[in-house]
């Protein structure tokens, strides 16, 4: 398993946003390794009216601001987690949203970190599809919260490989989704025939 190097993370955020799909999102927890394929991301850009750094750093978006390949972990709506790549240069506060992924290995922890259960006959009752088609959905399902906040993706506890190549035109770009400013911006990307998608 080759980690992506930390070359990968500091090029531009809709670059790397669109090159993210395919790559693998890989998470050690003992001798467990839960992994899953990128299937869905969300770029937010300085600039950008919805992006958590827009207004500058607090204490709440400063990891945002670190080199490119750190992960950005925050707490929403007062119950859900969700997990965002660090992008960019140092100093400028950019991240990519993993919205979606599909389920690889370490299924049955997922299950239990979902469910309560890690049954895999839930599998049939379409839980499978319904385990990682989400930002919150993702990150509960990984175990991703406020304690990995911040942790280096060149480390191993938590990192990316290579994987699938997905042709641009399998990709789509589409607008982002729960935002209430810049919506017009189509900084969603997603793999155009994957079932784990959130939403088309």
């Amino acid at each position: 398993m080759q980690k992506l190097p930390s070359s990968f993370y500091s090029r531009r955020t809709l670059t790397i946003a669109k090159s993210l799909l395919g790559k693998i999102f890989i998470r050690k927890i003992g001798k467990k390794i839960l992994s899953g394929k990128i299937v869905e991301v969300e770029a937010y850009l300085y600039n950008d009216p919805a992006c958590h750094a827009y207004r500058g750093m607090t204490e709440r978006n400063k990891v945002m601001f670190n080199e490119g390949g750190h992960l950005y972990v925050y707490f929403t709506y007062g119950i859900h987690y969700c997990a965002n790549i660090v992008t960019n240069k140092k100093g400028i506060g950019e991240a990519v949203l993993i919205r979606a992924v599909e389920p690889i290995g370490g299924i049955d922890v997922m299950m239990k970190n979902r469910f309560g259960k890690s049954d895999r006959h839930l599998e049939g009752d379409g839980h499978l599809k319904n385990l990682t088609n989400g930002p919150a959905k993702f990150a509960q399902a990984f175990g991703l919260t406020k304690k990995q906040n911040g942790v280096s993706l060149l480390g191993n506890e938590i990192f990316i490989t290579d994987g699938e190549k997905i042709s641009p035109s399998r990709i789509v770009a589409t607008t982002r989704i729960g935002i209430s400013v810049a919506q017009e911006k189509k900084w969603r990307f997603y793999i155009k025939e994957s079932p784990w998608v959130s939403k088309r």
